[in-house]
């Protein structure tokens, strides 16, 4: 019992963040990352819609039959929390178009939004309740990713799967009201639930997909055993063996970056919204490849194409540079910096329609694909800021090159609402859907914040 009464009165980063998220109410949260989770909503379900009949939506579904009360975007079934979770979280972040943080690429809606909006129907929160808990969640998702940087992509973990689960922890625990002790509890449990290795780079495979939908479902089961009583380590942060020694051993973590600032500097305000279906570090580079088509270059009379790059992009970009020249499937195109510059020149745009089967087998693109090469710039900000560096050399001898300051949809170049409702719109329809369209979601969307009905998202996107 002593030892107990030990424990409970140590402190730890978990302590001060489990404090904070417990205290907070809703008249707490700025207009700003208001905005952020309304617009970080209506950007994920969009894209759960629009992919829940897809190949991998379709057996998610199939492995997923626990019975319960909770939605799945854009499918008639209503299954437990747990698998409700798993299936929005996978499918919202099946095509990578879904929103990050440009301090560390996480994707804190495919695992936030599946969390909370499953807890909400589970447990009939109010609908205010849901909306703190995805603030707190986005926020707490951010700063982790802040911290972590390349680390925890250089151990070879997914970061959306390893930190997504803390953060979906404690979002569900403040959405529930757990109090601090409930929240720190549910923190050290979350971190024995964090799982997700990036092998999927060397096929192509399906497994990132599933790694938002994991950390969705993991952060429920952590939350409800910490509201439980079940106890945690209180040092799952900062510890010997805590979240940043196990998942990004190479970095030094400045812990203090979690817990400076907290309710008076919000990260999650800073939220960017992708404008291609694809990684975020070649978003600035398509963006280059389609200035550059637009000055009326023929594909046939391009030599080569050097794209300046950062380090820390290549091993998911660029290598091995064959294969990445002929991605074997739309999903590994994904994640091609030659293939994803190719289609930016050649179609003009990288949206869902460009990472079909037929679209990375078009003869013309693969043609310029294989032509595409980098080079790595030791002066590149990444992981920073994410910028775009293109040259063009032409069979005649003339080069042209285009730069991308920073990534477009992110802090520094915003997309905004209108551009924001378009994209929901062409994913909606992309995915065939009936329901809904993007004005009314993001008018549900916007209302979270100021109802205290009970939470349910049942007979408008189902």
């Amino acid at each position: 019992m002593a030892q107990d009464s030990d424990r409970l009165a140590a402190t730890s980063v978990s302590d001060e963040i489990a404090r904070w998220a417990a205290s907070l109410r809703e008249v707490d949260i700025p207009e700003d990352v208001r905005q952020a989770v309304a617009n970080t909503v209506l950007d994920t379900i969009a894209l759960s819609i629009a992919s829940v009949d897809t190949d991998y939506g379709r057996a998610v579904i199939q492995a997923s039959d626990a019975p319960g009360n909770c939605t799945i975007f854009g499918h008639a079934n209503r299954l437990s929390p747990y698998d409700a979770a798993l299936i929005n979280g996978t499918t919202g972040h099946g095509e990578d178009f879904d929103n990050t943080y440009e301090g560390c690429p996480v994707h804190s809606g495919v695992v936030v939004v599946p969390a909370l909006f499953a807890a909400g129907e589970h447990y009939q929160l109010p609908a205010e309740r849901v909306a703190l808990g995805l603030a707190v969640a986005m926020e707490l998702m951010c700063r982790l990713g802040a911290v972590a940087m390349k680390g925890v992509h250089t151990a070879g973990f997914h970061p959306t799967s390893i930190l997504g689960t803390v953060a979906a922890a404690v979002g569900v625990g403040v959405a529930r009201g757990h109090n601090a002790q409930q929240i720190r509890d549910a923190m050290g449990v979350s971190g024995s639930m964090a799982s997700g290795i990036i092998e999927y780079l060397a096929d192509g495979s399906w497994t990132k997909r599933l790694h938002a939908g994991w950390a969705a479902q993991s952060g429920l089961r952590a939350a409800a055993l910490g509201g439980a009583g079940f106890m945690g380590p209180i040092s799952v942060i900062e510890g010997v063996h805590g979240l940043y020694k196990a998942f990004a051993p190479s970095i030094q973590a400045d812990h203090e970056q979690l817990i400076e600032g907290l309710g008076e500097r919000w990260e999650a305000a800073n939220i960017a919204f992708k404008p291609y279906a694809c990684g975020t570090m070649t978003q600035p580079y398509i963006d280059c490849a389609v200035r550059l088509a637009k000055r009326g270059i023929n594909p046939d009379d391009i030599e080569e194409i050097v794209c300046q790059v950062g380090e820390g992009t290549v091993h998911r970009l660029w290598e091995p540079l064959a294969d990445k020249q002929a991605p074997p499937t739309p999903y590994a195109a994904k994640f091609s910096g030659p293939y994803t510059v190719a289609a930016g020149f050649c179609y003009g745009d990288a949206g869902l329609a460009e990472f079909t089967e037929d679209a990375i087998h078009n003869d013309q693109v693969l043609r310029v694909a294989s032509r595409v090469r980098f080079e790595v710039d030791p002066d590149n900000e990444y992981p920073r800021n994410y910028t775009g560096h293109v040259t063009v050399r032409l069979t005649n001898g003339e080069t042209l090159s285009e730069y991308q300051a920073q990534m477009r949809g992110g802090v520094r170049e915003p997309l905004n609402r209108e551009e924001l409702i378009k994209k929901c719109q062409a994913n909606l329809d992309f995915g065939h859907w009936t329901g809904i369209d993007a004005r009314e979601l993001a008018s549900f969307a916007d209302g979270l914040f100021t109802s205290d009905r009970t939470f349910s998202a049942a007979g408008r996107l189902s």
